[in-house]
């Protein structure tokens, strides 16, 4: 059973299983100081759950929320390199500024995880429509739908978005 957290508490659970948790991720990762990194970040997460609780398995939850913390990390790492080949394609004069790539890379990051919330076939019909350029009858001969259902999947992930309010970023 897992309890409230306490100052002393989540301290004690950090003493305890920092060390073992960053060794852990060393041996996934090319780099100590990403491994130390991620391994802050793992219990950063934990701080800033809805609950936070000190769990009756301290290494397997820690390894839980270190598994998700990776996937972010290599998913961001995937998309920044994409972004970054991209980039490398277009003329110099055409090149944006570091400010602004680094703008574009985190707008980028986050349509990517409002991507992920969206049940698969939600998402696979929006990204049809949206970058392969599929007309709805196309979206729903390619996904067996109706289309009908495909113009509700997109309604549906073009609002997730609008309320985001991505549109409207700098």
């Amino acid at each position: 059973m897992n309890t409230a957290v306490s100052p002393d508490s989540l301290s004690t659970l950090y003493r305890e299983h920092h060390g073992w948790l960053r060794d852990w991720l060393r041996r996934r990762l090319p780099c100590g100081d990403l491994a130390a990194d991620l391994a802050h970040d793992t219990f950063l997460r934990l701080l800033t759950q809805a609950e936070p609780t000190v769990p009756e398995q301290p290494r397997a939850f820690l390894t839980t929320i270190a598994q998700r913390v990776l996937a972010s990390h290599f998913r961001r790492h995937y998309l920044e390199q994409a972004w970054l080949e991209a980039l490398a394609r277009q003329p110099e004069l055409a090149a944006p500024s570091e400010e602004t790539r680094a703008l574009w890379l985190e707008a980028l990051c986050q349509i990517d995880r409002l991507l992920g919330t969206l049940p698969p076939l939600v998402r696979r019909a929006f990204l049809l429509s949206q970058l392969d350029g599929l007309s709805h009858a196309q979206v729903a001969a390619e996904l067996g739908i109706s289309i009908a259902t495909v113009k509700r999947h997109i309604v549906k992930a073009g609002a997730l978005f609008y309320f985001a309010d991505l549109a409207r970023a700098p």
